[in-house]
Parts: structure tokens; C-alpha cells; sequence
């Protein structure tokens, strides 16, 4: 169930959807979304696919300024959507809820219970947005490239506290993500690689790193899928 409907019965959602006139757009793989997109403030939700947010610099370079999955949520202002350099791009073929902002402030039945739970979601929803843009403000103040993985790493941890750390990304969009060059990035990952890196770590440990960590497993590549793995067992301190 996506989260915006939590604690809504099925049956009443299209209830609600129509109460805030609410729009459900469907786009294919690599189409530009935002520029079919009428209103000029809103909210949106993903509710099956992928999508980017992008910038488009002087030169005409595409920064991925966002990955955005079932779930998320963007908006004229939350996304920084005025800015004429932005854009969403579906990564995948994409659904996704559109909201006006004048009609969530001003619904029909402002006293309906459904509208309430609404709006309790859609704050868990926007903490949840800007609690991810603040991990990534965290990540670019890191001056090292080093450093803007280890903060990456250090959040994806945290998030899953999984044993191996899936990459959703390719590497030329986690670099975008990260704001760094991507050949840096790559050369960056095998000397982590080389040193031995224990994720579990991280959450205790000084991320400038002069002292490696050192791990019996390797980082292993599936260039066919475009991930990397970290696989994280017995730690060793030299």
C-alpha cells in the first residue's frame, strides 16, 4: 500500500482523490513529465515506477538531482520545480498522482475523517522528503570523494541495516547523485575495495578514514546489472 493511503480503506480512496481533484497521469520510459504538467503548484506522488529529477547545466550536461520510486513525493517547491533548469525524467514507465496545492488546503469536506488521516500522511510523507534532502546536504559538504560515499554508505545502512548493500543506481547516476566524476568515483571504490571497508561500521567510527578497515570478503561488480555489493563479515584492525 502506498503510504499516502495508509490507514485508508480502499474503498474510500477514490473518495478522497476526488474530494482534492486529485489527477492520476500515466508516462512512459524517458518521457519529460513536468512540462505536460498544467499546474503551476503541486504535489505528487509516485505510485509505481521510477523517475529523476534533473538539471540541465550551461553546457547541456543532465545532473541527476533526484531518484525518485514508488512512494516518493515531489512538488513545486519541495522539489524546487520553479526552476526552469529542472525537470522530471521517468527513469521507467511511471504513474503518478497529481495534487494541486490549492485543493489540499481547500478541500470540499474539510471535516471528513479521510481528509485528516490524509494530511497526517502527506506530513509523514514531506518529514520523510526533507529528512532524505538533509542526508544529501550532509553528503555534499563532504569535500573528498571519499568521504561522499562513506556518508552515502553510512545512510543506506542505516536505512536497510542490511548485510549487503544493493547500489539501485548505475554507477554514472550514483556519481550524479553525488555530485562527483564518475572515473573518480570508480578508482575511489576499488581503493575502499582495496582497504577493506566494514559499513557497520561506519556508524562509529571517524569517516576520514586514516585508519582502513580491513574485511575477510571483497567488493565484488555485476556489470550486467550495474550494482555494486558490499558484503560485510568479520572485521579485522590492523
Amino acid at each position: 500500500m502506498n503510504d499516502l493511503f495508509k490507514n485508508i480503506h480502499p474503498s474510500k480512496q477514490g473518495i478522497l482523490l476526488k474530494m482534492l481533484e486529485a489527477n492520476t497521469l500515466h508516462f512512459n520510459v524517458n518521457e519529460l513529465i513536468l512540462s505536460k504538467i498544467k499546474i503551476d503548484d503541486f504535489i505528487g506522488i509516485i505510485i509505481a515506477g521510477d523517475a529523476n529529477i534533473i538539471k540541465t547545466d550551461k553546457n547541456g550536461n543532465k545532473i541527476i538531482i533526484e531518484e525518485l520510486s514508488e512512494g516518493n513525493i515531489l512538488g513545486t517547491n519541495i522539489s524546487n520545480l520553479n526552476n526552469k533548469e529542472y525537470e522530471i525524467e521517468a527513469k521507467t514507465d511511471v504513474t503518478i498522482i497529481f495534487m494541486e496545492m490549492h485543493f489540499i488546503l481547500n478541500p470540499k469536506n474539510t471535516s471528513s475523517q479521510i481528509y485528516s488521516q490524509f494530511l497526517i500522511n502527506l506530513l509523514e510523507l514531506l518529514n520523510k522528503k526533507y529528512t532524505e534532502a538533509s542526508q544529501r546536504l550532509d553528503i555534499l559538504t563532504n569535500k573528498t570523494i571519499r568521504n561522499k560515499l562513506l556518508e552515502y554508505f553510512k545512510n543506506s545502512y542505516q536505512e536497510t541495516n542490511a548485510r549487503v548493500l544493493y547500489l539501485k543506481s548505475s554507477f554514472t547516476a550514483l556519481a550524479d547523485y553525488l555530485a562527483i566524476d564518475r572515473s573518480a568515483m570508480t578508482r575511489e571504490l576499488k581503493n575502499l575495495k582495496d582497504e577493506g571497508l566494514n559499513l557497520s561500521n561506519l556508524l562509529y567510527q571517524d569517516l576520514y578514514f586514516e585508519n582502513p578497515f580491513y574485511l575477510n570478503d571483497k567488493l565484488y561488480y555485476m556489470p550486467s546489472l550495474r550494482r555494486v555489493f558490499f558484503r560485510f563479515f568479520s572485521v579485522h584492525h590492523h
